[in-house]
């Protein structure tokens, strides 16, 4: 009778052991279904689109006085180090500074102390959002009031330069050049088609300022 009973137990125990595993391994196969595993989703980055429009820069003339920057500030009583002293800037008829970039036609400006206060024009541009001007074609007076286009000039090899230096070609000495000019034609077409900004000084006219010093 006692093993009847034992043998009863361990047949309904190893029945309640049979369905537990069932039951666990039926719910392990569902989860698997029902959660398949995931696969990373590429992100595609975002591409940088580039504007086929460039920036149109607006060349105008601009007359005045170049000098040094810290000389234009002395004038208006304020003294900087000497950090200062090299950059060169045109000072306009309406006593704007603007400071000149010291690239390969402005950089003359900064070396050839010649160039310096006296009457010139300046044909160049300015970036928006940058003040630095980038001188294109620079223009003096004579002893008459004329306009002369300026540069550096080897008489030997006949070639033109834009800075303080010896020629480039034979290493010879240069020399100041000045060549009676009238201003750009694109200036006038320029200003016809649309008006200078009042922020900048531009004067368009073919009558040369009185020079106040006469040029060498």
């Amino acid at each position: 009778m006692a093993l009847r009973s034992a043998s009863q137990i361990m047949i309904r125990l190893f029945v309640v052991v049979v369905c537990a595993v069932a039951t666990w391994l039926c719910s392990f196969g569902f989860a698997d279904e029902a959660a398949p595993e995931s696969k990373p989703v590429a992100v595609k980055k975002p591409v940088a689109v580039k504007s086929s429009k460039k920036i149109e820069l607006r060349k105008e003339l601009f007359a005045g006085t170049v000098m040094l920057l810290q000389d234009a500030l002395k004038k208006r009583d304020i003294k900087v180090a000497d950090e200062m002293k090299l950059q060169a800037v045109l000072e306009t008829k309406s006593g704007e500074l603007i400071p000149i970039a010291a690239d390969w036609r402005g950089r003359a400006f900064f070396q050839d102390q010649k160039l310096r206060d006296r009457p010139v024009e300046i044909v160049g541009y300015r970036r928006p959002g940058v003040p630095y001007l980038q001188a294109l074609v620079v223009y003096f007076f004579n002893r008459k009031g004329e306009r002369e286009e300026f540069d550096y000039w080897c008489d030997i090899c006949a070639i033109p330069m834009y800075e303080i230096k010896d020629c480039e070609c034979c290493q010879g000495p240069s020399r100041h050049r000045y060549r009676p000019a009238k201003l750009p034609d694109y200036l006038f077409r320029q200003k016809a088609a649309k008006k200078p900004s009042p922020k900048v000084q531009a004067i368009s006219t073919e009558k040369p300022l009185s020079p106040k010093k006469l040029a060498p």
